[in-house]
């Protein structure tokens, strides 16, 4: 009678603390201090280039450590503003894989750009772009997240050095272009002009709602050996019966990355196109 009492007393104890442990399992979840988003993944590199500045921040929201990458040019002096690129990567890339593209480094450092590219909290992350990832997941979150993470780089970055608030630009690679589409109508005021290069359509803007950055001016590069054309001729579309202030620049045979990433003389569009709508 004994040995079953003192086990029903062992059984009790264990549930009770295998309750607690569950308890703090889900109040460590509802305090966001565990995030299941993120994986190791995401805070990978692949710029080795020292010219390049990698950095990190902490994610309030989360209380995550978020990396970014900056580039300086040479000429920059404190106190001096300067015009700012804010880049945004394309689906899977890494935080600082625009900085590798042929030719940016060298332009920016040319023409007298800071370039800045966040991480987008995830490689996936569709700075609220999407409502939908491709693998059908819920974006509510992450896309929220995601966006956030682009403005508060764009924050460290004003506070950090002197930005001519007058020159801050944007522009996206593919998943990178349906972020710059949807910040770009979310903050009109902030961007002085925007470039997107074969952009995904974003799921969480409409085509008409092109009107709200009818005063931007936005420059389009898109390969005709790419399926995003169709949706882009779209988009154009609209842009010249509202008759906004943008180019299209439809490259044949160009197709969704490599026309960009590894062709100097296409990212010199970008720039130029940076310096004519520059103050």
């Amino acid at each position: 009678m004994y040995q079953s009492e003192r086990n029903d007393e062992v059984r009790f104890l264990f549930l009770t603390l295998l309750s607690l442990c569950l308890i703090n399992v889900n109040l460590v979840a509802e305090d966001k201090i565990f995030d299941p988003i993120r994986t190791k993944l995401d805070d990978e590199s692949s710029i080795s280039d020292p010219r390049v500045q990698h950095l990190s921040y902490i994610f309030e929201e989360t209380g995550e450590t978020l990396p970014y990458a900056l580039f300086i040019p040479t000429k920059y002096k404190e106190g001096k503003k300067t015009s700012l690129i804010v880049s945004l990567h394309g689906l899977t890339r890494t935080y600082d894989w625009l900085m590798g593209y042929e030719g940016l480094l060298d332009l920016a450092e040319e023409l007298d750009f800071i370039v800045v590219t966040p991480l987008g909290y995830t490689r996936n992350g569709w700075y609220g772009a999407w409502s939908t990832g491709l693998d059908e997941r819920s974006l509510e979150k992450e896309g929220l997240y995601s966006e956030k993470d682009v403005m508060n780089v764009l924050e460290l970055v004003k506070e950090n050095y002197t930005i001519d608030q007058k020159n801050i630009f944007l522009w996206g690679h593919s998943m990178g272009g349906a972020g710059t589409y949807h910040l770009g109508m979310k903050y009109p005021n902030l961007w002085k002009a925007l470039a997107l290069a074969a952009p995904a359509p974003p799921q969480t803007r409409k085509v008409e709602d092109l009107k709200i950055i009818q005063d931007t001016p936005i420059l389009v590069l898109q390969g005709t050996n790419d399926r995003l054309i169709y949706p882009t001729r779209e988009w154009v579309a609209e842009m010249k019966r509202l008759e906004m202030n943008y180019i299209y620049d439809e490259i044949e045979g160009a197709d969704h990355s490599f026309f960009v990433s590894q062709n100097k003389p296409n990212m010199k569009k970008i720039f130029d196109f940076f310096v004519d709508n520059r103050n």
